[in-house]
Formats: structure tokens, sequence, C-alpha cells
């Protein structure tokens, strides 16, 4: 295994953030209300987390550094279990595991809908993760795999949904993400080295 040493920083510094806030939550220092903040910073993890994996392959060509595509699974795994937890917590703080509710919520809070359409597409992305499913879709396996854009799109709706009366958290997450499709462009993709390359030159 390559980078055993990187990638144990990046497990070690994903799985601590949950169990911080679980603690937290234990130790009533998130409010009136611990439930609730756990559900959106399990939320506001797994849109980060995205983003994060999403920066892998700018980052690897800006750089030229393989440790970077080399956790791009695992974070994008990662960034799966958080949505999980999101959604257990959801279900544990806010229906409080009443499904009778949960007609109501969706009748109510239509953002919810958004979230689990890009739960359901995630979902999608973590199972065909692996190289038996690369080598069973061949070329269609990176046209599915660029759902994660659409995962992304759901994400900032799902939270423009929630934070209307505060969008400047918001605008910053959406800008990145902006970015990073942007940087996706074949044509944009292409310059990346060619940009870190001529800053090379003219530093020496």
């Amino acid at each position: 295994m390559r980078f055993p040493y990187w990638r144990s920083f990046v497990f070690v510094w994903v799985i601590i953030w949950p169990l911080l806030w679980v603690f937290q939550a234990w130790s009533s220092v998130l409010g009136p209300d611990p439930g609730k903040v756990l559900v959106d910073r399990l939320g506001l993890g797994t849109l980060i987390l995205l983003l994060i994996t999403l920066c892998m392959t700018p980052l690897q060509k800006m750089t030229g550094w393989a440790g970077w595509v080399a956790v791009r699974r695992q974070i994008g795994l990662w960034c799966f279990a958080y949505v999980i937890l999101h959604l257990l917590a959801y279900l544990a703080f806010v229906l409080g595991f009443d499904w009778s509710q949960l007609g109501v919520e969706l009748r109510k809070r239509p953002y919810i809908i958004v979230g689990s359409l890009g739960f359901l597409l995630l979902f999608v992305l973590a199972v065909t993760s692996n190289r038996y499913s690369q080598r069973r879709l061949g070329a269609r396996w990176k046209k599915l795999h660029r759902l994660i854009y659409v995962v992304l799109g759901l994400g900032l709706l799902h939270m423009l949904w929630i934070v209307r009366a505060d969008l400047k958290e918001w605008a910053v997450y959406a800008a990145i993400g902006a970015v990073l499709m942007v940087v996706r462009i074949p044509v944009v993709m292409r310059r990346i080295p060619r940009l870190y390359k001529k800053k090379t030159v003219s530093a020496s």
C-alpha cells in the first residue's frame, strides 16, 4: 500500500470529528438542542468532505504528488459514512424514529427530498468505488462517477434551503464548488500543469 502514513493521518483526521461531536453532545456543551447541532455538523461535514474529494485531482495536477489521488477514494467513502451518520442522527434526534412523522416532514421541509436524492446517488457511487465495478462497467464507470457533481449540486441546494437567513457560509462552499466544476472542464484541466510549470521556471 502506497503512502501508509499519509493514509493513516487522513483516517485519524476524518474519524476524530464525529467522535468529538458525540462527546460534546454527551457533555452538554452543544447548547439546549445537541441532537440538532449534531445533525447539522454531520451534514456540513459531508459537504466539506465532498469538496475535499473533488480537490484531490486538481491538487495532483498542480503539485505532481500522487498522494492526493491515493486518498481520494478513502475520503469519498468517508463522505458517504458521514452522510449515513447525518441520516441516522436526523432519524434519532429529529424524528425520534417515529416513521409516521416522516411524511409530515417531507411535506413541510422539501429540502429533505433533495437531501435524500443526494444520499441515493452517493450510495451508488460508494458501492461502485472498487476495482471490480471499474472492470465490470468499463468506460461507463467514469461517466457514472461524474454524478458526484450532481451530488454536490444537490448538497448545496439542500444546505441553501436550510440556511436561507444567513447565506455567507453557504456562499463560500458554493464558490469553492463552482471553482472545482470549472477546473474539471477539459480545456481548463489541461492548463493546470502548464501554469504550475511556468511558476516553477520563473522562480528559478
